[in-house]
């Protein structure tokens, strides 16, 4: 049969997140369209069947090969490489995509399971047929090659009560973002990665959600704040969505948003979180913290008093 000349191998791009045990695999499957004749319904059908086999086989083998438990989710890319009609070129289209976590996985016995169907069940998503190349999003992307990205600090495990949000070190207040919604993200093998820091208004951490729904690349602005917010880091937060083609944009800050800031916000895909909020979450996942807005005020005066410097960088 012509469809056994199909050919498989697995790209380099491969991905380990330490922090949140996540494997992003982006594999590519090979074919030559001269051995496959998919006018034949029994050779469209096969093929599908040998690439949904493949995908549940790798995902398999590096769970089980993984004696020590370094990974709780594996994020499964699968592309073809093909000629774009469009522009002549060859280019790795992706045709299908699963995101699942080892206790789902190993809770199939996959020596009896249909490919297709137990792929459909885990909630993967692919192209109706996989015989035709028709590119997906997929569930989950990590530009491994953007320079703003920087290694994480851990600063939520070193909270206490004692310590007002309001005048932290903004540095340190932006990881305690990124932290707090690692976190929130990490239940459904979200990722958070935290930009380096320029203090411009622009982006501070970027979120990957895998949620096929509602998920996708999410913008992260944090404002160490005494004062209220005004509507102008709400429009910038908007351009920097569109800029980075985010989904969803999130700012978050110590203080609160006037009304125009809501009223910005109204209808778009931004959420304002507040101070109330921010404490709200660090509690949601175990660490407790306060924000005294008041205080924060008279000690950044004094700091600013003290070094009477006019380039004082104490309120972000």
């Amino acid at each position: 049969m012509r469809l056994r000349k199909v050919r498989y191998y697995v790209s380099s791009d491969i991905n380990y997140q330490q922090a949140s045990k996540i494997l992003l695999i982006e594999y590519c499957f090979k074919y030559e369209d001269a051995y496959h004749d998919f006018n034949n319904k029994k050779d469209r059908m096969l093929y599908e069947d040998i690439i949904y086999q493949i995908t549940l086989k790798i995902i398999s083998n590096l769970f089980l090969l993984d004696e020590a438990n370094f990974i709780e989710t594996i994020i499964f890319n699968g592309r073809i490489k093909n000629i774009n009609k469009a522009t002549g070129h060859f280019e790795k289209s992706c045709i299908l995509s699963l995101l699942v976590n080892r206790n789902t996985f190993f809770s199939i016995n996959l020596a009896d399971v249909d490919a297709k169907i137990c792929f459909k069940s885990l909630k993967g998503i692919g192209s109706p047929n996989l015989n035709i190349v028709t590119p997906i999003t997929p569930i989950l992307t990590i530009d491994k090659n953007d320079s703003r990205f920087i290694s994480p600090t851990d600063i939520i495990n070193n909270l206490d009560t004692s310590l007002n949000l309001a005048v932290m070190d903004w540095e340190d207040f932006e990881m305690l973002v990124r932290q707090v919604f690692e976190k929130e993200f990490s239940y459904n093998g979200g990722e958070v990665k935290v930009t380096r820091s320029s203090r411009d208004g622009g982006v501070d951490a970027i979120a990957f959600d895998p949620d096929p729904i509602r998920g996708g690349k999410i913008v992260i602005q944090a404002k160490r704040y005494t004062n209220t917010v005004e509507v102008s880091a709400v429009r910038d937060l908007f351009g920097t969505m569109i800029h980075e083609g985010a989904s969803k944009g999130i700012l978050v800050t110590t203080a609160d948003y006037g009304k125009d800031a809501y009223e910005f916000a109204l209808g778009k895909p931004i959420t304002l979180l507040n101070g109330g909020h921010l404490l709200y979450y660090l509690e949601k996942h175990g660490h407790k913290a306060r924000i005294d807005l008041l205080e924060a005020k008279k000690i950044l005066k004094e700091e600013k008093e003290f070094f009477n410097d006019t380039n004082y960088k104490g309120e972000t």
